[in-house]
């Protein structure tokens, strides 16, 4: 039995490794025969005859290795399309231009610093609405909802609160309202754990520099569609506005996808031991993993995924001398942004990821100076446990105090 649905969760889906490994990868479209998709480099292909190619002509209109990464995405997503970008910020650059001046996007309330900043510091000075709410209350999204929305951005879960948002309620809520777009950011749980098109999302999303490359040496957005129209429409712009991955890096990601079953088990089951170490710690306030069952919203997550990715956030008690303390004493874990690579990172969103967000926001959405966001490595876990405590203790010297 898989590890996921032994802990209560949705059961994986059906034939997800043999997918990665062998979806848009057939060796017959090479003259070769090669069982690895080629390193296709070239910048441009050459021509039958003026205007009549085979399949390529320029490769930021289309590339063959990035043609064989796209067919993977889209096979895992459980979707008729993807277009792969070279960025997750870039994919975000792309949705949004599917918007005009005038027209609403309601974004939720805690989503990534770098889409906040998009939304907030770029986008609305292009003439682009940009509401924030928070959709774990379906009630608050429906309220928001005019005639000029048109787009609604949900991450779930939400970086860096990790908060639970239902992508069929919120589906059913947006759908009541004709040419709203529902847009999930599945960057923490990857295609492995959630498929936002089968719940109803129109669009599903991934800065895939993070879990679906896996190895932290590429920099990539994705974005899967069923909808032909939307998919013609995302497809004009990745090639008019240019933000397409190189070759190469798509050929890494295409490697990172092959091993994203077995790295993402293990992910969950270290974060799982990592999540009841902190909890059950006197030096930690409050911990937050939707994969224990004191998450608020652990029976929801369980309903729409097939398990929990490596991303764990606590309250360190104390102050930001502790967190920083704590952060500082770390050894197997890196003191980094990003996330979703085999090694173990560990940041400070208040100062790092999230800076960039209003502090009054930070404040409301519970980013404080002593929250601590982890991303949960493939190390052994017993080593991961052994730096977590020794970090502790160097925080906090006279331990008993707190007892």
């Amino acid at each position: 039995m898989e590890r996921g649905a032994a802990r209560g969760f949705l059961p994986p889906f059906g034939h997800f490794a043999t997918q990665a490994i062998h979806a848009g990868q057939e060796p017959e479209q090479w003259r070769s025969g090669a069982v690895v998709p080629p390193l296709s480099l070239s910048t441009t292909f050459k021509q039958r005859a003026p205007g009549q190619h085979a399949g390529y002509e320029y490769s930021r209109s289309g590339n063959p290795t990035r043609n064989c990464l796209e067919k993977a995405v889209a096979a895992l997503d459980g979707a008729k399309y993807c277009l792969a970008y070279a960025s997750g910020l870039a994919a975000t650059l792309n949705i949004t231009h599917l918007l005009k001046a005038g027209d609403t996007i309601i974004c939720m309330d805690d989503v990534y610093g770098g889409t906040n900043r998009y939304f907030r510091q770029v986008a609305m000075k292009m003439g682009i609405n940009v509401v924030f709410v928070d959709c774990t209350k379906l009630k608050h999204l429906e309220a928001a909802i005019t005639p000029e929305t048109k787009l609604v951005w949900i991450e779930t879960p939400t970086n860096p609160t990790l908060k639970v948002i239902d992508i069929q309620g919120c589906a059913d809520v947006v759908h009541k309202h004709k040419d709203v777009l529902l847009v999930v950011d599945n960057t923490f749980m990857s295609a492995y754990f959630q498929r936002p098109l089968s719940l109803g999302a129109d669009i599903c999303m991934y800065s895939a520099t993070k879990y679906m490359n896996g190895h932290s040496d590429v920099v990539m957005g994705l974005v899967s569609v069923n909808c032909d129209d939307l998919y013609e429409r995302l497809k004009f712009l990745q090639n008019s506005l240019g933000a397409v991955p190189s070759p190469f890096d798509c050929y890494l990601c295409n490697r990172g996808l092959k091993t994203l079953k077995i790295r993402m088990n293990q992910h969950f089951h270290n974060a799982l031991a990592v999540a009841r170490f902190l909890e059950s710690d006197s030096r930690v306030e409050k911990v937050i993993f939707p994969g224990l069952p004191s998450h608020p919203q652990h029976e929801l997550i369980k309903r729409q995924c097939t398990g929990c990715p490596g991303m764990i956030t606590f309250y360190i008690k104390g102050n930001l001398e502790h967190a920083t303390a704590f952060l500082n004493n770390l050894k197997v874990f890196a003191l980094a942004e990003s996330l979703g690579g085999y090694e173990s990172l560990a940041e400070h969103p208040a100062i790092m990821t999230h800076a960039s967000v209003p502090k009054e926001d930070r404040e409301a959405l519970g980013i404080s100076d002593t929250l601590i966001r982890l991303s949960i490595g493939l190390e052994d876990e017993e080593d991961l446990l052994e730096d977590l405590d020794q970090a502790l203790k160097a925080a906090f010297p006279d331990h008993n105090a707190l007892k």
